[in-house]
Protein backbone atom coordinates (compact mmCIF):
# COMPACT_ATOMS: atom_id res chain seq x y z
CA UNK A 1 0.00 0.00 0.00
CA UNK A 2 2.62 2.47 0.61
CA UNK A 3 3.71 2.04 -3.04
CA UNK A 4 0.92 3.13 -3.91
CA UNK A 5 0.72 6.21 -1.47
CA UNK A 6 4.15 7.04 -3.53
CA UNK A 7 2.39 6.47 -6.59
CA UNK A 8 -0.53 9.00 -5.93
CA UNK A 9 1.77 11.28 -4.27
CA UNK A 10 4.26 11.50 -7.45
CA UNK A 11 1.11 11.55 -9.79
CA UNK A 12 -0.19 14.59 -7.87
CA UNK A 13 2.60 16.96 -7.47
CA UNK A 14 3.44 16.08 -11.24
CA UNK A 15 -0.41 16.89 -12.50
CA UNK A 16 1.22 19.62 -14.77
CA UNK A 17 3.63 17.60 -16.53
CA UNK A 18 1.10 14.76 -16.74
CA UNK A 19 -1.38 17.25 -18.10
CA UNK A 20 1.14 19.22 -20.52
CA UNK A 21 2.35 15.22 -21.34
CA UNK A 22 -1.01 14.21 -22.40
CA UNK A 23 -2.13 17.28 -24.39
CA UNK A 24 1.08 17.05 -26.11
CA UNK A 25 0.32 13.67 -27.22
CA UNK A 26 -3.63 14.34 -28.23
CA UNK A 27 -2.46 17.15 -30.45
CA UNK A 28 0.39 15.39 -31.95
CA UNK A 29 -1.98 12.50 -32.69
CA UNK A 30 -4.52 14.47 -34.40
CA UNK A 31 -2.38 15.87 -36.41
CA UNK A 32 -0.99 12.57 -37.71
CA UNK A 33 -4.70 11.18 -37.97
CA UNK A 34 -5.25 14.15 -40.23
CA UNK A 35 -2.48 13.96 -42.44
CA UNK A 36 -1.52 10.19 -42.28
CA UNK A 37 0.63 10.02 -45.49
CA UNK A 38 2.76 12.91 -44.12
CA UNK A 39 2.67 11.28 -41.01
CA UNK A 40 4.13 8.19 -42.54
CA UNK A 41 7.01 10.03 -44.32
CA UNK A 42 7.63 12.68 -41.24
CA UNK A 43 8.00 9.13 -39.20
CA UNK A 44 10.25 7.01 -41.81
CA UNK A 45 12.84 10.41 -42.07
CA UNK A 46 12.93 10.74 -38.33
CA UNK A 47 13.44 6.83 -38.03
CA UNK A 48 16.01 7.69 -40.51
CA UNK A 49 18.20 10.27 -39.13
CA UNK A 50 17.93 7.94 -35.49
CA UNK A 51 19.95 5.18 -37.58
CA UNK A 52 22.23 7.81 -39.13
CA UNK A 53 23.35 9.49 -35.96
CA UNK A 54 23.71 5.95 -34.13
CA UNK A 55 25.92 4.90 -36.71
CA UNK A 56 28.27 7.95 -37.06
CA UNK A 57 28.61 7.61 -33.02
CA UNK A 58 29.19 3.92 -33.45
CA UNK A 59 31.80 4.62 -36.17
CA UNK A 60 33.65 7.13 -33.85
CA UNK A 61 33.53 4.56 -30.80
CA UNK A 62 35.22 1.81 -33.13
CA UNK A 63 38.11 4.38 -33.68
CA UNK A 64 37.94 5.63 -30.42
CA UNK A 65 38.42 2.49 -28.98
CA UNK A 66 42.15 1.85 -28.79
CA UNK A 67 43.20 -2.17 -29.04
CA UNK A 68 40.05 -3.04 -28.69
CA UNK A 69 39.56 -6.59 -30.52
CA UNK A 70 36.25 -6.12 -31.93
CA UNK A 71 37.21 -2.75 -33.56
CA UNK A 72 36.52 -4.66 -37.33
CA UNK A 73 32.87 -6.25 -36.18
CA UNK A 74 32.32 -2.25 -34.45
CA UNK A 75 32.74 -0.23 -37.69
CA UNK A 76 30.70 -2.89 -39.77
CA UNK A 77 28.03 -2.21 -37.79
CA UNK A 78 28.28 1.60 -37.95
CA UNK A 79 28.39 1.39 -41.18
CA UNK A 80 25.27 -0.99 -41.34
CA UNK A 81 23.38 1.84 -38.95
CA UNK A 82 24.66 4.52 -41.47
CA UNK A 83 23.62 3.01 -44.82
CA UNK A 84 20.10 2.12 -43.34
CA UNK A 85 19.95 5.42 -42.06
CA UNK A 86 20.48 7.33 -44.91
CA UNK A 87 18.10 5.08 -46.79
CA UNK A 88 15.56 6.00 -44.53
CA UNK A 89 16.24 9.20 -44.17
CA UNK A 90 17.39 10.56 -47.66
CA UNK A 91 14.36 8.20 -49.72
CA UNK A 92 11.23 8.43 -47.65
CA UNK A 93 8.91 6.59 -51.00
CA UNK A 94 11.05 3.27 -50.50
CA UNK A 95 10.94 0.88 -47.59
CA UNK A 96 7.92 1.79 -45.95
CA UNK A 97 6.23 -1.46 -46.24
CA UNK A 98 9.20 -2.55 -44.04
CA UNK A 99 8.72 0.20 -41.75
CA UNK A 100 5.31 -0.76 -41.28
CA UNK A 101 6.67 -4.17 -39.79
CA UNK A 102 8.63 -2.98 -37.91
CA UNK A 103 5.91 0.24 -36.24
CA UNK A 104 3.51 -3.15 -36.24
CA UNK A 105 6.07 -4.78 -34.04
CA UNK A 106 6.63 -1.68 -32.05
CA UNK A 107 2.93 -1.20 -31.12
CA UNK A 108 2.44 -4.52 -30.29
CA UNK A 109 4.91 -4.81 -27.51
CA UNK A 110 4.13 -1.12 -26.14
CA UNK A 111 0.57 -2.48 -26.18
CA UNK A 112 2.08 -5.29 -24.32
CA UNK A 113 4.19 -3.21 -21.57
CA UNK A 114 1.35 -0.71 -21.07
CA UNK A 115 -0.81 -3.73 -20.20
CA UNK A 116 1.57 -4.91 -17.93
CA UNK A 117 1.60 -1.67 -16.34
CA UNK A 118 -1.92 -1.25 -15.97
CA UNK A 119 -2.58 -4.44 -14.16
CA UNK A 120 1.03 -3.73 -11.99
CA UNK A 121 -1.20 -0.13 -10.96
CA UNK A 122 -4.51 -1.80 -10.84
CA UNK A 123 -5.14 -0.69 -7.31
CA UNK A 124 -4.85 3.00 -8.38
CA UNK A 125 -7.34 4.99 -9.71
CA UNK A 126 -7.18 5.59 -13.32
CA UNK A 127 -5.36 2.25 -13.92
CA UNK A 128 -7.69 1.32 -16.64
CA UNK A 129 -7.17 4.36 -18.86
CA UNK A 130 -3.43 2.57 -19.27
CA UNK A 131 -4.78 -0.66 -19.58
CA UNK A 132 -7.10 1.10 -22.44
CA UNK A 133 -3.81 2.36 -24.29
CA UNK A 134 -2.24 -1.01 -24.14
CA UNK A 135 -4.72 -2.45 -25.38
CA UNK A 136 -5.20 -0.13 -27.85
CA UNK A 137 -1.62 -0.41 -28.96
CA UNK A 138 -1.79 -3.61 -29.44
CA UNK A 139 -4.94 -3.65 -31.40
CA UNK A 140 -2.83 -1.04 -33.80
CA UNK A 141 0.05 -3.38 -34.11
CA UNK A 142 -2.10 -6.39 -35.44
CA UNK A 143 -4.18 -4.07 -37.44
CA UNK A 144 -1.24 -2.75 -39.13
CA UNK A 145 0.14 -6.52 -39.85
CA UNK A 146 -3.56 -7.97 -41.34
CA UNK A 147 -3.36 -4.92 -43.28
CA UNK A 148 -0.28 -5.26 -45.21
CA UNK A 149 1.08 -4.10 -48.16
CA UNK A 150 -2.05 -2.12 -49.41
CA UNK A 151 -2.21 0.34 -46.56
CA UNK A 152 1.44 0.76 -45.98
CA UNK A 153 1.10 4.70 -47.24
CA UNK A 154 -1.50 5.72 -45.20
CA UNK A 155 -2.13 3.01 -42.07
CA UNK A 156 1.43 4.41 -39.95
CA UNK A 157 0.36 7.71 -39.71
CA UNK A 158 -3.19 7.01 -39.33
CA UNK A 159 -2.20 4.33 -36.68
CA UNK A 160 0.57 6.24 -35.18
CA UNK A 161 -1.85 9.18 -34.62
CA UNK A 162 -4.62 7.09 -32.93
CA UNK A 163 -1.96 5.58 -30.50
CA UNK A 164 -0.78 9.29 -29.38
CA UNK A 165 -4.10 10.02 -29.08
CA UNK A 166 -4.80 7.06 -26.56
CA UNK A 167 -1.73 7.52 -24.59
CA UNK A 168 -2.42 10.97 -24.39
CA UNK A 169 -5.96 10.46 -22.89
CA UNK A 170 -4.37 7.76 -20.67
CA UNK A 171 -1.48 10.72 -19.05
CA UNK A 172 -4.07 13.41 -19.05
CA UNK A 173 -7.16 11.25 -17.01
CA UNK A 174 -4.37 9.55 -14.58
CA UNK A 175 -3.83 12.73 -12.49
CA UNK A 176 -7.11 13.44 -12.42
CA UNK A 177 -8.43 10.25 -11.78
CA UNK A 178 -5.61 10.14 -8.88
CA UNK A 179 -7.27 13.96 -7.65
CA UNK A 180 -10.80 12.18 -7.66
CA UNK A 181 -9.92 9.62 -5.41
CA UNK A 182 -8.49 12.27 -2.73
CA UNK A 183 -11.07 14.22 -2.75
CA UNK A 184 -13.68 11.23 -2.20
Amino acid sequence: MAAHAAAHTAISENRTWFTIFGILLIVLGVIAIAFPFMATIATKIFLGWLFLIGGIVQIVHAFSVKGWSEFLLDLLMGVLFLVGGGWLAFFPLTGIVTLTIFLAAMFVIQGVIEIAMAFRMRPLDGWVWMLLAGLVALAVGILILFDLPSSATWAIGLLVGINLVMTGWAYLLLPMMVRRAKEA
